[in-house]
């Protein structure tokens, strides 16, 4: 249930993604290791989306398997409901820290739909991201179950793991550039 497997994608960013884990990953280690501090010795070992594995994107309890993060603080159950963020990629450093990342190819993309949960998982979604904003600093009236939920659901793992677990994880959003299929940027300015 937490590994959904993709088409090989044709246009956006999942393709651009799956291009560069299975056949440019030196690209992606190259740009990441400046920003994450890798030394040339370290490595990133891609587990998501594999043309081996049917290009699979991975949620809850099997991205947290997929990275080999394992919480002994707080499950991830014990802090968000079922069928959290589904991650663009995987990956995980020579060093053991995973990798989440999540890319984007054009502007509208930056915006997401509103949170689609309700009741019981609502509440919890919310008092999550409501302690992540107040770790952050950030008053609690601002709501980020709108048009920044995607966002901010990916923000509130990462605090997850690396605040409550003590787990040394890195979020990544990549922002790709001049992929005319999409009509996006043209520059990294744009």
């Amino acid at each position: 249930m937490g590994r959904v497997p993709q088409k090989p994608a044709s246009r956006g960013s999942q393709k651009w993604l799956q291009l560069l884990v299975n056949r440019a990953p030196h690209l992606l280690d190259s740009a990441l290791g400046r920003h994450l501090g890798l030394s040339p010795a370290d490595t990133i070992a891609w587990l998501s989306p594999l043309a081996d594995d049917g290009y699979a994107e991975y949620r809850d309890e099997a991205f947290m398997a997929r990275v080999g993060a394992r919480p002994e603080r707080i499950p991830l159950a014990g802090f968000w409901p079922a069928r959290g963020p589904q991650w663009d990629a995987l990956g995980r450093t020579s060093r053991g820290e995973p990798l989440l990342l999540e890319a984007r190819a054009h502007i509208p993309e930056l915006l997401s739909p509103p949170c689609p949960a309700a009741g019981r998982s609502l509440r919890a979604i919310r008092t999550s991201l409501d302690r992540v904003k107040r770790a952050v600093g950030l008053h609690a009236s601002a709501d980020w179950c709108t048009t920044s939920y995607q966002y901010a659901s990916r923000l509130a793992h990462l605090y997850f793991l690396r605040t409550l677990n003590q787990i040394p994880a890195y979020l990544v959003f990549l922002y790709l550039v001049g992929d005319a299929d999409m009509r996006g940027p043209r520059t990294a300015e744009g």
